[in-house]
């Protein structure tokens, strides 16, 4: 018998099966306007023009880098794909734009079913919480390109507003406020340093943590903020969003402030989850390089006029998500920055 394309390590049965499996977990993500079903060479979504004057589309793709390689070694799947849904639709919300479908990458050296079901379940998961249709994916396997157990995730999200809705953060001004959203934890930034450290130190990921293990604290899965903010866009003047990814609140703020502008932030006004402090005190690393690789407690930031302060903090803790004051925008002769 000749050589079959399973000889060379694809199995085309075990993709199928797969398939199959995670079919539920699609569909239970569908809206009104998918017009496909998984299988298809391309997702169909019926963009309902009527409902916007001049609909704007806004993409988003990103992953959820080496926090993948803690999900391996703990062999817990199940939330990293909530992560990989919120690093997109987090972005594509800050512009004022509605995610509207979600399509992801999955590759490996060798297919385990098991596993890619848990992801995309996870996928699935986070886009039910995001509102988003998860329409379509690939599933590559390539053998020799990912040692065994080795998966790459990436994503994709479409989202729509209305043109004159989109949130540019052109008309921030002075004396506006900066109001923190608390993140559940690390999120999917700073693994690189996170994993170094715990490799360098010779930490477990089973070790005692704050009343679970260190694993499953640094596993917790990236708040997806997308429902919040479609709330607070309909009721306040949302200035501006941010959403605090690598890079920290540094260096992501002053993308939406305008110029002549920057944020005074208090360092104390929020509170800061102690998977942070473990971090800063086990690596000794400095303060400054822990607000511009990490989110340090705040996921998402909000700019808004200061008469809407309080009303802006209520709807989000009605909504579960503890928010507070963490600064102000002031005049600068300088670049747009963050001041501390």
């Amino acid at each position: 018998m000749g050589l079959s394309y399973k000889d060379a390590g694809v199995d085309i049965d075990a993709g199928n099966t797969f398939v199959e499996r995670i079919k539920e977990a699609v569909a239970s993500t569908h809206r009104e306007e998918v017009v496909s079903d998984l299988g298809g060479f391309g997702g169909l979504f019926e963009l309902a023009s009527h409902k916007y004057q001049q609909p704007i589309l806004v993409s988003g793709t990103d992953g959820v880098g080496t926090k993948l390689k803690l999900a391996q070694q703990m062999n817990q799947h199940g939330s990293i794909g909530i992560d990989l849904v919120a690093m997109c639709v987090n972005d594509v919300i800050v512009q004022g734009a509605e995610p509207l479908f979600f399509l992801d990458y999955f590759a490996t050296g060798k297919l385990d079913v098991e596993t890619s079901t848990q992801v995309v379940e996870g996928i699935s998961r986070g886009c039910l919480l995001a509102g988003a249709a998860l329409i379509g994916g690939e599933t590559a396997e390539m053998p020799g390109m990912y040692a065994p157990g080795e998966y790459d995730l990436a994503g994709f999200c479409v989202g729509v507003a209305d043109k004159p809705a989109l949130i540019t953060g052109a008309n921030i001004s002075p004396d506006d406020v900066v109001i923190g959203v608390q993140s559940s934890g690390v999120h999917s930034n700073g693994f690189s340093l996170v994993n170094t450290l715990i490799e360098q130190q010779g930490f477990k990921l089973d070790d005692p943590f704050n009343g679970s293990t260190l694993g499953e604290t640094l596993l917790t899965p990236t708040t997806i903020y997308v429902k919040l903010i479609l709330k607070l866009i309909a009721e306040f003047e949302i200035k501006g969003l941010c959403h605090i990814t690598g890079g920290g609140i540094t260096e992501n703020l002053p993308r939406v402030l305008p110029p002549g502008t920057a944020a005074q932030i208090e360092q104390n006004s929020w509170s800061r989850p102690a998977i942070f402090d473990w971090i800063q005190q086990q690596g000794d690393v400095a303060e400054d390089e822990m607000l511009r690789v990490f989110n340090c407690g705040v996921g998402m930031a909000i700019i808004v006029p200061a008469e809407q302060l309080d009303a802006v903090i209520k709807a989000c803790q009605v909504e579960d998500m503890n928010a507070t004051q963490i600064g102000y925008i002031i005049s600068s002769d300088d670049v747009a920055h963050v001041k501390y």
